[in-house]
């Protein structure tokens, strides 16, 4: 199979799982986890309808995709992680090359062997896993949860929070989304009333529309989405007339399509984006990934489309330690980076086994035309 298209088709399911800052998160830095908060046993229900029980304080976990490992690392329960992909996708995540690898060479399919032999006491599958990989699980005595689909950034809370509560890091959790909330709410404070750039997202020729977590981000960053604008729902590729028509004023790509990740033909180089040198390189683990890290390319666009707005509004990283504490049951503190305002003011629409296949199709269209 073409290499590049395993890693666009790659890229798409990753996308289509949350369909990715409180604070800039240096890679391997943790968060202060309390247990006090917590308390077991702890029941609920997931996204097949099945109640899921946790009877006590868990000590090991599997992480059947990125998604779920960056959210254990966020909270600053990444000790607990025994099994997870270790894969492109995950390479941000520091210690992660030390877990039991459980996803098979295209890098997203669940090896159930595997995380069977681990013998986990939980296992957290966010929405892109199978419901049969699921059943499988089950049916071999693991206690697993599947998420719902995180497709806003307050799903993403949600999601963060309920981690925490499942896995027993209620007091990290809670911090987590506490920093990205402030962080959310500034970049809005600071944006608000200003004019809002025309913006185009593109990764290996699609684009996302109406209905998706990429178009909320652009929205809550005080950009307009032009696929959004053009009609286009989910995730579908976009025409030169609508890129020539809609001419973007910024265009958002991210590092997990290889290069040129902007096609070198018109109407791409007459854009407004190109010509001016607008074009945002977003990490793609951050940005495509429904967990706590998606802020930083928030933060990132917001910065990007208004400069000014930005700096007025005095945004600083810096380092604190207000939030270092001693971690229980053997984790270690650590510091984090985090912005604050200075200031006084205070999954589309359709199927995602259908819409693989779609993009799986066009993708293959796309490559050969390259």
């Amino acid at each position: 199979m073409h290499k590049n298209f395993v890693r666009l088709v790659a890229v798409f399911v990753v996308v289509l799982a949350g369909v990715g800052p409180a604070m800039a998160v240096t890679p391997g830095q943790t968060h202060a986890m309390t247990q006090e908060s917590c308390s077991f046993p702890f029941t609920a229900t997931d996204a097949t309808g099945t109640d899921v029980t946790v009877d006590a304080e868990v000590e090991s976990v599997v992480a059947l995709q990125p998604s779920a490992a960056q959210t254990m690392w966020e909270i600053g329960a990444e000790e607990k992680v025994t099994g997870m992909p270790v894969n492109d996708y995950t390479s941000d995540l520091a210690g992660a090359e030390s877990r039991e690898n459980i996803v098979a060479e295209d890098q997203f399919t669940v090896n159930v062997e595997k995380v069977v032999a681990l013998d986990p006491d939980l296992v957290l599958a966010p929405n892109i896993v199978p419901d049969n990989t699921v059943s499988k699980l089950r049916d071999a005595g693991l206690t697993v949860y599947k998420f719902e689909s995180a497709a806003s950034i307050e799903a993403v809370y949600e999601k963060t929070l309920l981690t925490g509560k499942l896995v027993g890091a209620c007091g990290g959790a809670q911090e987590r989304v506490d920093a990205m909330k402030a962080q959310v709410d500034t970049i809005e404070q600071a944006t608000e009333g200003e004019d809002k750039p025309r913006v185009l997202y593109l990764t290996g020729g699609f684009t996302a529309g109406n209905g998706t977590f990429i178009h909320s981000l652009i929205e809550r960053a005080g950009g307009q989405n032009v696929a959004a604008e053009a009609g286009i729902s989910g995730y579908a590729q976009i025409s030169d007339e609508v890129v020539a028509e809609y001419d973007p004023e910024f265009i958002v790509v991210d590092t997990g399509v290889p290069e040129p990740r902007i096609p070198e033909k018109e109407p791409y180089t007459n854009t407004t984006a190109v010509k001016e040198g607008n074009v945002v390189v977003l990490e793609a683990n951050e940005l495509n990934q429904p967990a706590p890290r998606i802020v930083n390319p928030l933060t990132q666009m917001a910065k990007a489309f208004h400069p000014e707005a930005y700096a007025a509004a005095n945004i600083t990283e810096t380092e604190t330690t207000a939030q270092q504490t001693e971690m229980t049951d053997g984790a270690t503190s650590g510091t984090t980076t985090e912005p604050t305002a200075t200031t006084s003011t205070d999954g589309p629409g359709f199927g995602i086994t259908a819409a693989l296949l779609a993009l799986v199709c066009a993708a293959l269209v796309a490559l050969r035309r390259t």
